[in-house]
């Protein structure tokens, strides 16, 4: 640790490399990690684990593999009560590969990753659940493992109607809101309680994650927002990293993140979520009850087609 002026500064190694923007003094990341790079993390009074968060957070953007790869490096350091994030060389030997197959991993380039590879790398980097489905997902192409548009195709017995017949679900469903959305979550059906609850199901073009994310009535209406929109944009996180060339994806990244206060809460955590299935939020909608009210979201995924979301909302005791 070294002092700049009145800035507290330290080298993090192959953790983050950048650039300090001369006018601001901000930390610019840039696509190469291999250098040690000098990175302002904080100013007298800071405590270690205080400047370790900041180096955290100038992870930004993240919502690639390689992104998340070190920023899970910066975790599981935390994790381990490093005070810094675990070295590539360390990764590396904890997987029992080479540090130059771990580095190629993490800059992007093409690395083979069998089930045991993904084990290891999961337990090298101490990661959760969601993150390994995430890390998953990735290597497999989906959440589940399989590709989107491969239902129907030679040698898979999933029917080619599972929209339609997720739809009929949705729209029999009369006592409490449904609805069905695609992997990007634009709406594909629902039912007259959702419409009922959530009139915007009926604009046209109408997607789940820009409505809960970018209006200002789902800021009223969700009770305690920031904290729901974080575990939004870790979902889409999830979503972007299992899914790297899905455009639908892509373009609602672009818009979400064109709200700042989205992109202030994207910047703070490389956090991922894959589903928020039995999660418990309250909402305010004088139209349906005078009162705030609590809710649970129950999420079905059809197994062959697992970019599909059928949800039901039901109200629950607080």
């Amino acid at each position: 640790m070294h002092s700049v002026g009145n800035a507290r500064v330290a080298y993090v190694g192959d953790a983050v490399s950048g650039r300090q923007d001369a006018s601001t003094g901000s930390f610019l990341p840039q696509a190469s990690y291999a250098t040690p790079a000098l990175v302002t993390v904080g100013f007298p009074g800071d405590t270690q684990r205080e400047c370790f968060r900041a180096v955290s957070r100038h992870v930004q953007s993240v919502s690639s593999l390689p992104d998340l790869l070190r920023a899970w490096r910066v975790d599981a350091g935390n994790k381990m009560n490093r005070g810094r994030p675990l070295p590539q060389k360390e990764v590396a030997d904890r997987m029992s590969v080479s540090e130059r197959w771990y580095r190629n991993l993490e800059t992007g380039l093409h690395a083979p990753l069998s089930g045991e590879i993904l084990e290891r790398l999961s337990r090298a980097l101490l990661l959760g659940p969601d993150e390994r489905m995430a890390l998953y997902g990735h290597a497999l192409g989906g959440a589940g493992g399989q590709p989107a548009g491969n239902a129907g195709t030679a040698g898979n017995d999933a029917p080619d109607d599972a929209t339609d017949a997720l739809a009929e679900l949705a729209s029999a469903q009369s006592d409490f809101p449904t609805y069905l959305t695609d992997q990007a979550w634009n709406l594909l059906d629902h039912n007259a309680a959702m419409a009922r609850w959530f009139p915007w199901v009926l604009e046209p073009g109408a997607n789940l994650m820009r409505w809960a994310l970018t209006t200002t009535a789902a800021r009223e209406q969700i009770v305690d927002w920031p904290r729901h929109a974080a575990q939004y944009l870790a979902l889409l996180r999830f979503a972007l990293v299992t899914r790297p060339d899905d455009a639908g994806l892509g373009a609602l990244r672009d818009a979400v993140l064109d709200d700042r206060v989205c992109r202030d809460l994207w910047d703070r955590s490389p956090k991922v979520l894959a589903y928020r299935h039995g999660h418990r939020y309250e909402l305010r909608l004088p139209h349906v009850c005078p009162e705030i009210f609590t809710v649970t979201s129950q999420v079905l995924l059809p197994a062959y087609r697992q970019e599909l979301r059928y949800v039901l909302l039901l109200p629950v005791d607080p």
